[in-house]
């Protein structure tokens, strides 16, 4: 089935963005991008999809290996004891004695969608525990090498990929381009000046393999 994501502003990268633009998936490939009015006189048939902002590539996560084996992502249930955001260094210490199985696998899976609500579509690192191993391939988030790989800001590990302060080419994978795979993130922000400065916390929607596996209620 076609489907046209259409905004305000596209960001392929490595090509001039394109005004109140689209970008046209088929499976989980694009077939098209460029301006809206184009896009879908050349696809009628296709399901449209409006966003606010901007549509992005989906970004790129260094510092999976941390944030999926060295910190912990606490459930909602536990958010008066343990907050909302990951847990990591001194506080994790504690936490990891006592953390069976379970726990441990519940808190890989959280780690897992907070990043697709970060726009996230790629992960870096190399994991050889069996449970992230298949947390991942189920989440559909696409392991990458971690060669390259900035050091952690300021001690802290991030779910914004921009926290490291890239401009966007150099926080997405890779460019939006006809014939490659349909990862997509959509902020809702004005421009890329913009983008970079609040971060991908503005993330309202993440197409993972032209799946919509994350849309801000």
């Amino acid at each position: 089935m076609l489907t046209v994501h259409a905004a305000p502003l596209v960001l392929p990268v490595g090509a001039a963005a394109v005004a109140q633009g689209a970008v046209v998936v088929e499976g989980d490939r694009i077939v098209a991008l460029g301006p809206y009015d184009e896009v879908v006189a050349a696809h009628p048939s296709a399901r449209v999809r409006t966003w606010p902002g901007v549509i992005t590539p989906g970004l790129r996560q260094w510092h999976g290996l941390w944030l999926l084996t060295r910190c912990y992502h606490p459930d909602p249930r536990e958010a008066d004891a343990l907050g909302d955001q990951p847990l990591w260094g001194e506080e994790f210490e504690r936490l990891a004695p006592g953390m069976d199985a379970t726990r441990r696998a519940g808190s890989v899976r959280r780690g897992l969608q907070q990043m697709l609500r970060h726009g996230t579509t790629h992960v870096a690192g190399r994991f050889h525990d069996p449970a992230v191993r298949n947390a991942l391939a189920r989440s559909g988030l696409t392991e990458v090498s971690a060669v390259g790989a900035p050091g952690i800001l300021a001690g802290v590990p991030s779910l914004d990929p921009f926290m490291e302060g890239y401009d966007l080419p150099g926080t997405v994978h890779g460019p939006l381009v006809v014939g490659g795979r349909a990862d997509l993130a959509v902020f809702d922000v004005p421009d890329e000046a913009a983008l970079c400065a609040v971060g991908a916390g503005r993330c309202v929607a993440t197409v993972l393999g032209g799946r919509l596996v994350y849309r801000r209620r």
